[in-house]
């Protein structure tokens, strides 16, 4: 009888460890499974040029080009977690509009560009590295910007070496990728759930083959020079607005921290409207645009 006690404990016991290692498998591939979108069948309704950019020797970037007025600068349009250029598609119209150039890329494992799996900016960073360069060479007069928002703002933080910029505008973005990944859990599994970091951050660690302090954001934040502007949304549960505040304390060039009141997570443009395009052309007409002589 002890025996047979025993063995119902262990096999129970191995029946948890497998479902534990199950979930952590299946969570892990909806967090890091490629999201490709066929963005190209979607043509947007003003002037672009489609552009493939070469990310070292593996792969392109495809993006879209839109040229706009001599000297009013060029802008990087990068988008966040599991989406695409589409999502930079209106902003890329209003600036545009006011004459800067803007590339919009789809980030490795997004869009058109392909790639094994999302990397929290691991493999993005190379993409925003290939995308501002692509910029220098085009439009060798210009100063050069970019937007990113959440993935978007984490890979232009981890580019190594850091990227050239003159301006940058950083929205929705995490400090570390533990916070992120707690924060995610705690919405969608509620404060139990938010427990599962602790299996699923070393696994992620597994997976992409690096320690994933390497990722956090706020160990870079602090090396920029380009003036930022730094965007987050009050009602944000993804990355709350005192993981802005210490985002922006760490922040050693000139800044700005715009808190949108109301505001969630991702597309900022949607939700703040005329009011977002006039805080950025503001921020970015100071520091991009060159000034005639008098």
């Amino acid at each position: 009888m002890h025996n047979r006690i025993i063995r119902w404990i262990a096999i129970q016991l191995a029946a948890i460890v497998t479902i534990i290692a199950l979930g952590l498998i299946i969570l892990g591939e909806i967090v890091t499974g490629p999201a490709p979108t066929a963005v190209e069948t979607l043509l947007p309704d003003f002037p672009v040029e489609q552009v493939r950019i070469p990310a070292g020797d593996a792969y392109a970037v495809h993006g879209w080009l839109a040229r706009g007025s001599y000297g009013k600068g060029a802008l990087l349009l990068v988008h966040s977690m599991r989406s695409n250029r589409l999502e930079m598609l209106s902003r890329a119209r209003f600036l545009n509009q006011q004459g800067y150039s803007v590339l919009m890329i789809d980030l490795q494992a997004h869009g058109e560009t392909p790639g094994e799996r999302i990397t929290f900016g691991a493999r993005e960073k190379a993409d925003v590295t290939a995308a501002t360069a692509y910029l220098r060479d085009t439009f060798p007069h210009e100063r050069i910007g970019a937007i990113g928002v959440t993935l978007g703002a984490a890979a232009i933080l981890l580019a190594d070496p850091p990227l050239w910029l003159d301006a940058l505008v950083l929205e929705s973005l995490h400090p570390t990728l533990a916070e992120a990944v707690e924060n995610r859990l705690r919405l969608h599994l509620g404060d139990y759930g938010a427990y599962l970091k602790f299996l699923l951050l070393p696994y992620l660690s597994l997976l992409l083959d690096l320690p994933l302090e390497a990722l956090d954001p706020i160990n870079r934040i602090g090396t920029l020079t380009a003036p930022v502007l730094l965007v987050a949304g009050t009602l944000d549960k993804h990355t709350t607005q005192a993981e802005a505040e210490r985002l922006y304390a760490a922040i050693q060039s000139p800044k700005e921290l715009w808190i949108v009141e109301g505001a969630g997570h991702y597309n900022m443009h949607t939700y703040a409207g005329r009011t977002y395009e006039a805080r950025i052309l503001e921020f970015l007409s100071s520091h991009l645009q060159r000034r005639q002589a008098n």
